[in-house]
């Protein structure tokens, strides 16, 4: 048995001491490793002497909205970092000001190590898995191994609070269809930080496809609206709960928010800059250039059109899996800015296609390997730091192609997923029965594809 196969049945080929011990204490054996991995991890954090830079920047921002001043006047840090989130977060970050530095700093080490295993534990329920081993042997296992993916590394570099929105919208899109609060944490993610909102648009494409159908089959209105339409206006009602309370305890920054900042998309930091993986900072290393303009306007719509049509089409056949992931994939390659720690979904994703390889058998299971491995090694290389990079010195501006393929090595792995949703969209799969509606949980992914997520 290993981590990445938790579901391997056991070696057969005579008794081993340490795989038997394994095999009858799962549990205490995931949990030693993660142990001992997040241990060697927190160390290695105060050996490399993290910043946790983006941790002070929130402090920074609850205590200048504790006292009254403007949000997005304040700098922090000897970096003079500005306020980019809306209002909502801020108000959320008050109670980080009740603490020392040390301790804050230690709380939140400890805290985004918790977020990553329930990233993992939601992950895997996302997926229908595992089948054979303890759900909890499963989850400290994978945890202890994808704690050192890049992504995750600098997320608890800076102290940044990726890894809790992957949680918010996770949780939500492994919730039940019967459950009428769904779509609460995709609201509340998307009033920290706007991009999760994007789950929301996705849900209600999906939920307008499903209610056209139905209609069309005389269902009626009534029998129209759906789960995923109920499960995105809970998200948006959220959303702007959250504006709505912003609005209230801070009118000043909230009215500044929505009318000035929130379009000033260069305020979050230099487009060029390698940890920037997102298309457009693709297009401007590619063009040299500060500002790719329509160029990215143009890229990131079609990227968006397609991204959110396999994601709907995906979630329409059932796999929600693929679905979730297809959108969170689009959400980080049409952001104007998405540094390399936004992409804390690359653990859902891995996750993901190691299920896929462990379903099939032969060349098939070969063929899945081979990507899941593909895929783990641009997220686990560091590759995106091999190439010439300074704060402000712009040095991105002059790379070769290959120094460009290296500072590209995400969009490149969001878009090999995106290759693939495409790929299984393409094989005939019996259509779930218009009238009834698809369970939530990865269990109707599983059951399906076995028949055929430097600055802030």
């Amino acid at each position: 048995m290993t981590v990445l196969d938790p579901d391997q049945p056991a070696d057969l080929h005579g008794p081993r001491p340490r795989a038997g011990v394994i095999r009858r204490h799962p549990v205490a054996a995931a949990a030693l490793a993660c142990l001992i991995s997040f241990t060697a991890f927190w160390i290695a954090q105060r050996l490399a002497h993290v910043s946790m830079v983006d941790l002070m920047v929130y402090r920074a921002e609850g205590e200048t909205a504790r006292d009254g001043k403007d949000l997005y006047d304040m700098v922090a840090t000897s970096a003079r970092l500005p306020n980019t989130y809306p209002p909502f977060a801020a108000l959320l970050f008050i109670p980080l000001t009740f603490f020392g530095v040390p301790v804050m700093r230690t709380l939140a080490t400890a805290g985004n190590l918790v977020l990553l295993v329930a990233v993992v534990h939601l992950s895997l329920r996302l997926v229908g898995r595992p089948r054979r081993l303890p759900p909890l042997a499963a989850t400290l296992a994978l945890s202890a191994l994808l704690v050192w993916c890049e992504p995750v590394w600098t997320t608890l570099r800076y102290g940044q609070i990726n890894l809790l929105l992957a949680v918010l919208v996770l949780w939500d899109l492994t919730r039940r269809d019967t459950n009428r609060w769904a779509g609460i944490g995709i609201g509340i993610a998307a009033g920290i930080k706007l991009t999760p909102a994007l789950f929301a648009v996705f849900l209600a494409l999906a939920g307008a496809v499903r209610a056209v159908r139905m209609l069309r089959s005389g269902a009626g209105w009534r029998a129209a609206w759906n789960p995923w339409l109920r499960q995105a206006a809970v998200a948006t009602g959220t959303f702007c709960a959250t504006a709505l309370l912003s609005a209230v305890a801070l009118p000043r920054d909230s009215h500044r928010f929505w009318t000035e900042i929130v379009f000033a998309a260069d305020r979050v930091g230099e487009v060029e800059i390698t940890a920037n993986q997102s298309l457009r900072g693709v297009l401007a290393r590619l063009l040299h250039t500060h500002d790719p303009g329509a160029a990215w306007l143009v890229l990131a719509a079609l990227a968006a059109v397609a991204g959110l049509a396999l994601a709907a089409a995906a979630l329409l056949r059932g796999e929600r899996a693929w679905a979730t992931l297809t959108c969170a994939a689009t959400a980080l390659l049409i952001s104007p800015i998405s540094w390399s720690h936004h992409w804390v979904w690359s653990v859902p994703m891995l996750i993901l296609l190691g299920s896929e390889a462990l379903q099939r058998a032969g060349a098939a299971a070969r063929r899945w390997w081979a990507a899941t491995v593909a895929v783990g090694l641009l997220f686990c290389s560091f590759a995106l730091w091999w190439v010439p990079h300074r704060w402000h010195q712009h040095e991105e501006l002059h790379q070769n192609a290959g120094q460009m393929l290296l500072s590209a090595v995400y969009p490149l792995a969001g878009v090999i997923l995106l290759v693939l949703a495409a790929a299984r969209l393409r094989r005939p799969v019996a259509a779930p029965p218009i009238s009834a509606p698809e369970a939530p949980s990865a269990s109707t992914s599983a059951s399906t594809s076995a028949s055929g997520s430097p600055g802030r």
